[in-house]
């Protein structure tokens, strides 16, 4: 799970960053809303965590700009404000959760997983794909009879997008849109390609084709 950190106080920084590489997550360190402006148009991440008082933009302009370019990638605040007025603030530009500094790694932590959970509409850290397969949000693993499968990273891209909207149609242009990088060039050849690959591992008939439209799993 990959996670975008924007925080300015660099000591600060290394400690989270740190602690959700010990949980298994892939972590991204910004110190200036003009670095996430740069990262989240290449990169796809799974979780934004932005302080609020940064360098050039502050968290809460940041998101907003975001938010207005269609980006939706849930968001926590972090932040000594503690005013109701920035709190509505930071909800108001799209933020998901609102965190008042100093906290606890631990709290930290159970909110990332209840952002993630929420997002795929599960309340496990594993969905059951069937009896013998599943796939941890939290790892990003698929596990089949007690064996974890190594997905290439477009691969896991897709799967985790497919899960997210389990039991509905996404479209092509939402699945180029997330699993392709900004300005990496994509077409359907390619994508038919990881869709089969994934058909091999949990079965033809998990992944449905929905003619002129995209995919979908059940």
């Amino acid at each position: 799970m990959k996670i975008l950190y924007l925080e300015d106080d660099v000591a600060l920084s290394a400690t989270i960053e740190e602690f959700l590489t010990d949980q298994g997550y892939d972590v991204v360190t910004a110190f200036s809303g003009n670095d996430v402006l740069e990262y989240s148009y290449d990169e796809v991440f799974d979780l934004f965590i932005f302080d609020v008082q940064v360098p050039k933009i502050d968290g809460f302009e940041l998101l907003k700009s975001l938010r207005e370019a269609g980006i939706t990638t849930p968001t926590i605040f972090t932040t000594s404000r503690s005013s109701i007025d920035d709190l509505t603030t930071g909800y108001d530009v799209g933020a998901d959760d609102y965190l008042k500094k100093p906290f606890e790694l631990q709290e930290l932590l159970l909110r990332v997983k209840a952002l993630i959970k929420r997002e795929y509409k599960n309340t496990q850290d594993r969905i059951a794909i069937d009896d013998t397969i599943s796939y941890d949000i939290n790892l990003q693993q698929l596990k089949i009879d007690d064996n974890i499968v190594a997905l290439n990273h477009k691969e896991s891209e897709l799967l985790k997008l497919l899960l997210k909207h389990r039991s509905q149609c996404v479209e092509f242009e939402t699945i180029f849109e997330t699993v392709w990088g900004y300005g990496e060039s994509h077409n359907e050849q390619s994508l038919r390609t990881y869709i089969k690959n994934l058909r091999k591992y949990i079965g033809k008939d998990k992944i449905k084709s929905i003619k002129k439209q995209g995919y979908m799993i059940e």
